[in-house]
């Protein structure tokens, strides 16, 4: 359930950007940055654009994806805090997955902690009951974005109006380990495509803890009155910076608790 007043949008304006990115979505024909950039000046105005993407899409919501959790990726998008966009039920796959590099415009691959509410998950939450709340997966995120160039250039406020450039999730099995909250920021990862390494990152990457992603975002999904039910996944951010997506067979190897996420592109 959504508050009206924060992610309705307000004006002609914001529901043009929005049918022009749906069309972007359905054609594979980017936008132009530079058109759109004047009238998306805000997060505001942005997650309202994004609320309306999304529902264009006739697909429920099923869970979300925070971007920019990194100092890094903060850095290149000139932002001093994560966003969040809406990932709808088709958007996530289980792995092993499989799917053609043409289902996607232009898409980049990162490696993921993936969350799962075992039960409502509230902004009063601390981290250690968001812990007892959740299931926690591996995962591999394709993010995507209906704008030509988009990385690193894109403007933030695009950024959040695409979805926060969403594409596809692919997803692991929950741990069966039993996870203290410190634990999370332990976990390395190794990327390869075709046996060969394209890179390595850390949990802590995420804010400290992937864990902290989470929080954050239930906390701004209740600011802008949105709840967070059971059932609910988060994609938390990325532990290295990442690669183009290209044809071939991609595994994120983990150093503990996860079994590997695989993802082959045809």
């Amino acid at each position: 359930m959504s508050d009206a007043t924060t992610l309705t949008v307000q004006s002609a304006t914001e529901t043009k950007v929005a049918n022009a990115l749906h069309q972007a979505l359905t054609t594979q024909k980017p936008l132009k940055a530079s058109d759109w950039e004047p009238v998306v000046p805000d997060f505001e105005t942005a997650y309202r654009v994004q609320h309306a993407f999304t529902e264009l899409k006739n697909d429920p919501v099923a869970g979300y994806k925070v971007s920019l959790t990194s100092a890094a990726t903060q850095k290149m998008f000139d932002s001093d805090s994560p966003f969040y966009g809406a990932e709808t039920k088709s958007a996530w796959l289980t792995s092993p997955a499989q799917l053609p590099l043409s289902e996607l415009m232009d898409p980049l691959l990162e490696v993921e902690m993936v969350f799962t509410a075992k039960a409502a998950l509230l902004p009063s939450d601390t981290a250690k009951e968001l812990l007892a709340k959740v299931g926690v997966a591996a995962g591999v995120e394709l993010p995507d974005s209906r704008f030509s160039d988009w990385f690193p250039a894109l403007s933030k406020y695009l950024v959040v109006a695409d979805g926060a450039v969403g594409g596809r999730v692919v997803y692991g099995k929950d741990t069966t380990e039993s996870l203290q909250t410190p634990d999370l920021a332990t976990v390395d990862c190794t990327l390869t495509l075709d046996g060969k390494e394209l890179g390595t990152g850390k949990s802590s990457e995420v804010l400290g803890n992937p864990l902290n992603s989470l929080k954050w975002l239930v906390g701004k999904l209740a600011e802008q009155g949105v709840a967070f039910p059971a059932g609910t996944k988060v994609s938390s951010g990325t532990f290295l910076l990442p690669p183009h997506l290209q044809k071939g067979h991609y595994v994120a190897h983990f150093s503990k608790y996860f079994a590997d996420v695989e993802v082959t592109v045809a």
